[in-house]
């Protein structure tokens, strides 16, 4: 759907809102059963969040705060909290930049790589399943 300034958006038929809600249900199916994950190994969703994205920064094992701010979608300042308490759990560590020293480098310390990769193994089978979901949905909606 296009949209101008100028004009009104196109009123959207059932199959539409079916589709929105079909999405929106399976992913808080996802993420419902993400945060039992997390709570059950003792993590919140968001140092578990945290965690995935420092270890899955394309072409690099580690991330900015700047980029993690922006992978989560949260403030600066909020994140540098996580990272905080992240640290005091022996999760993450910060480094100087080294190419940059005003560049804060997040890397995973052995104790949250081991817990990232039990709780990532524990999410592939719900990931399947949402992820077919919409395979499924894509291949109904080709003519």
């Amino acid at each position: 759907m296009s949209r101008t300034d100028s004009s009104k958006p196109q009123p959207l038929g059932k199959s539409e809102y079916e589709r929105i809600s079909r999405f929106r249900y399976r992913l808080r199916r996802f993420l419902r059963i993400s945060e039992k994950l997390c709570k059950d190994q003792g993590l919140t969703p968001l140092q578990y969040q945290l965690l995935l994205h420092v270890k899955g920064f394309p072409d690099r094992d580690w991330a900015s705060i700047g980029e993690l701010a922006e992978r989560l979608q949260a403030q600066h300042n909020g994140v540098v909290a996580l990272i905080d308490r992240c640290e005091k759990l022996d999760l993450v560590t910060r480094n100087p930049g080294r190419h940059d020293r005003r560049v804060v480098e997040v890397h995973l310390r052995p104790k949250g790589e081991e817990m990232l990769a039990r709780i990532a193994a524990q999410h592939q089978d719900e990931l399947q399943l949402f992820l077919g979901a919409f395979a499924q949905a894509d291949d109904a909606a080709i003519p």
